[in-house]
């Protein structure tokens, strides 16, 4: 399999990655770059973690605002005031990667946290609170930074990849509508459980979908 990719495979050069074709990277369980492994996940939602204006599709790929609250059993690990949903799983090292299609909605956060953030009261998005994110609110791109920075983008992003190297410290986010670079945060020491996180704004936001990754 590894000849035939090779063989098939138009590679890019993006900050340092190489990258198999858009069609490939949908197709191949793995990516590989210098030589390491960077694993596309097979990624679902956690329903245990999403607050309750969050809805889940059946196959748990994909969250929907609804406006009215589902009356949901309280527990540590659901959000409470912010509408936030955690991918089912748990990242201690490695390299990994995930895609999420965004199409036109209009207001989400994408990134990844750290399993045991503050899921009730008042909380701000950054690193020193265990997030790295970046958001799309009001037409404007921001890495949740602290202070946040400004993004300019030179297109929309209809599909959102995350980059993440556990060892290290790198998270990198990039528009797979054409392949460019969104943003990448300084470099960290994690520890401990990361975990994919996704966000809503509010009902006019529209869907977030975990772009499937097919078997081969």
């Amino acid at each position: 399999m590894e000849k035939t990719m090779r063989e098939n495979r138009k590679e890019v050069k993006i900050k340092g990655f190489l990258f198999f074709s858009f069609a490939a990277w949908r197709n191949a369980p793995l990516y590989k770059y210098d030589g390491p492994l960077v694993f596309a996940v097979k990624l679902t939602l956690d329903a245990a973690s999403a607050h309750p204006s969050l809805v889940l599709s059946e196959k748990g790929r994909q969250v929907a605002w609804q406006e009215k609250h589902q009356d949901l059993p309280s527990s540590t690990q659901r959000f409470e005031s912010l509408p936030c949903v955690l991918g089912q799983l748990n990242i201690t090292s490695g390299r990994c990667y995930w895609e999420v299609e965004v199409g036109n909605t209009c207001s989400w956060d994408l990134g990844i946290c750290k399993d045991n953030i503050t899921r009730k009261g008042r909380i701000t998005m950054s690193p020193q609170n265990g997030f790295w994110a970046i958001r799309l609110y009001e037409g404007d791109y921001w890495a949740l930074t602290s202070p946040e920075t400004l993004l300019t983008l030179g297109k929309k992003p209809l599909s959102v990849g995350i980059f993440l190297d556990f060892e290290a410290g790198d998270v990198s986010f990039y528009n797979m509508t054409d392949g460019s670079h969104i943003f990448t945060f300084p470099q960290n020491k994690f520890h401990g459980v990361l975990r994919p996180l996704f966000r809503l704004w509010s009902s006019d936001s529209g869907p977030l979908t975990i772009v499937q990754v097919e078997e081969n």
